[in-house]
């Protein structure tokens, strides 16, 4: 088992007694930095209850049923955030006003669907 503590949250990533302990290292720093690009940077107890979903998607991405699927966080943020799209800004380089503007855009998309 490793862990990562940061402000009040903790960590950790549990595997067996054969594994590989810098495997397993390597998994929580992807889940560390993914949630951390996701959260903006606000990695802490009350955002990550409030965005529990994008956690849960995170740890989806880069593990399933026991098996290491991706370990590079911009893929797995990139992922989780539905911005896989070409020519669209990563989510990490959106200011507040391109994040809304998008929102908006696709809003007014779907209405006049």
């Amino acid at each position: 088992m490793v862990y990562k503590f940061t402000s009040d949250l903790l960590f950790f990533v549990s595997s067996g007694e054969e594994e590989n302990e810098i495997i397993v290292g390597t998994v929580l720093q992807a889940l560390f930095e993914s949630i951390s690009l996701l959260l903006r940077g606000i990695v802490e107890k009350r955002t990550a209850l409030e965005n529990l979903d994008l956690i849960l998607l995170s740890i989806d991405e880069i593990v399933d049923g026991g098996v290491i699927l991706e370990t590079d966080p911009n893929i797995i943020a990139s992922r989780v955030s539905m911005r896989g799209v070409e020519g669209e800004v990563p989510i990490t380089e959106q200011s507040f006003t391109q994040a809304f503007a998008s929102a908006r855009e696709q809003i007014s998309r779907n209405l006049l669907r």
